[in-house]
């Protein structure tokens, strides 16, 4: 019979390559706005989040934390050096007031980690009551993290329009919210799983959202690209008539 212990090392695999794929999965998007030289509509909020969540979910993961939670710092590590990138990208590509405002917010979070750093480490004595202060933390910035797209869902359904909604993003919300959810039932981890189902549950809304609107968006970016089709087609009539 296959141990719990088993099954929880095969489920945390695969909650970091879910989770890692999820952070990646925004590569084509941080290229368009490279390529493009600006972030355009795209929000700072849900790369700042997700850079929050996984700087606190690296400290839960520590020995002095939480021990035996090494799939929980693997995958939080590889998410906080890629957050770092995209928001260097955000940085570079942002005008000055969405610069000062990005800058101000990743030192903020810095100064916020290294405070519950610092914290743990000199006012509280044992790893139950440490995993339990940084852990109830650490749900609410994962929630924060899985709810910061809400802002893109708001646009999505203004616009009807799905541009700005990365679909990798959103399909690996879910299968990452449910790969950890279920990681968490063995044994039973609250800090966990509450959150991640709640993840599971935004991706699912993401999906939906981006099921709906994504025949309008591409009747609108069609649109976007004959335009510039016609505005060129009618300046030779102009010409001809003068």
């Amino acid at each position: 019979m296959v141990s719990e212990e088993t099954v929880r090392t095969v489920l945390g695999v695969a909650g970091n390559i879910t989770a890692i794929t999820l952070f990646l999965s925004t590569i084509p998007t941080f290229y368009r706005i490279w390529k493009k030289g600006s972030v355009e509509q795209y929000s700072p909020v849900p790369y700042l989040a997700t850079f929050f969540n996984c700087g606190l979910w690296v400290l839960y993961g520590m020995p002095f934390v939480h021990p035996d939670s090494l799939l929980v710092v693997t995958t939080n590590g590889a998410g906080l050096v890629i957050e770092i990138g995209y928001l260097l990208i955000f940085l570079v590509c942002s005008d000055t007031r969405k610069k000062f405002q990005v800058a101000m917010m990743v030192l903020l979070e810095v100064l916020v980690i290294g405070g519950f750093v610092l914290f743990v480490l000199t006012v509280v004595h044992t790893t139950h009551k440490r995993s339990t202060i940084v852990g109830s933390i650490s749900v609410a910035a994962n929630i924060l993290m899985y709810a910061s797209p809400l802002s893109v869902m708001k646009l999505v359904i203004t616009t009807k329009s799905v541009e700005y909604m990365p679909f990798l993003l959103s399909l690996f919300c879910l299968c990452n919210g449910l790969c950890w959810f279920v990681y968490a039932l063995f044994p039973f981890d609250p800090f966990i799983a509450v959150p991640n189902g709640i993840g599971a549950l935004f991706g699912i809304l993401q999906l939906i959202l981006y099921a709906t609107f994504y025949k309008s968006t591409k009747r609108m970016l069609s649109a976007r690209k004959e335009e510039p089709e016609l505005g060129l087609a009618v300046i030779p009539m102009h010409d001809a008539k003068a």
